[in-house]
């Protein structure tokens, strides 16, 4: 094998090489880092009035009486986040229920996890709902080298005007024959 022959895709490549290239192709049909911030936004949420801290001899404890409701907004953001993942044709409920619950862990959760839970929760729900499926590009719609300036003596025709179908009076109000009703549009 000479350092010219071509090396075919996943084969003769390294493992991580794969993996990662696997990983990417992965990530990128579905919101990922929605599902990310998500996940790191339920963990706070539910961690912190559970946790202990020493210092020294000394404990500290935030034992609140909502940590029932903590632990319930933290277990269902990090749920909402494995589902962007997994099941990302339902982005748009996830998001909206992930900025919900971000929104109720303010007054629930200790500020929403100490502030730090409540905005990668929030981003974690706006990225959802902003993310859309790529459309896979054509093969023939990608231009050759030699196709992308167009010859000099050939006259490249104007944008037609847009249309929606309706006709140009689309908008405007009608008279019906029923009772001289109006109707828009």
């Amino acid at each position: 094998m000479s350092a010219e022959s071509a090396v075919s895709q996943g084969r003769d490549e390294h493992f991580v090489r794969v993996i990662r290239r696997n990983f990417r192709n992965w990530r990128g049909q579905r919101p990922f880092w929605a599902g990310l911030f998500t996940l790191l936004g339920g963990i706070p949420i539910a961690y912190f009035p559970y946790a202990t801290f020493k210092l020294g001899h000394m404990t500290l404890s935030m034992a609140t009486t909502a940590g029932a409701g903590s632990l319930i907004i933290g277990v269902l953001l990090v749920t909402l986040g494995l589902t962007m993942w997994f099941h990302h044709i339902v982005r748009v409920f996830a998001g909206i229920a992930t900025i919900l619950l971000a929104l109720i862990s303010i007054p629930i959760a200790n500020l929403g996890g100490f502030v730090v839970g409540f905005l990668f929760s929030l981003i974690g729900g706006a990225l959802a709902l902003s993310w859309v499926p790529g459309k896979p590009a054509a093969a023939s719609a990608v231009p050759s080298a030699d196709e992308t300036a167009p010859p000099s003596d050939v006259e490249i025709p104007a944008v037609p005007e847009q249309w929606d179908g309706y006709g140009v009076d689309a908008h405007e109000a009608t008279i019906e024959g029923n009772g001289g009703r109006n109707s828009a549009g």
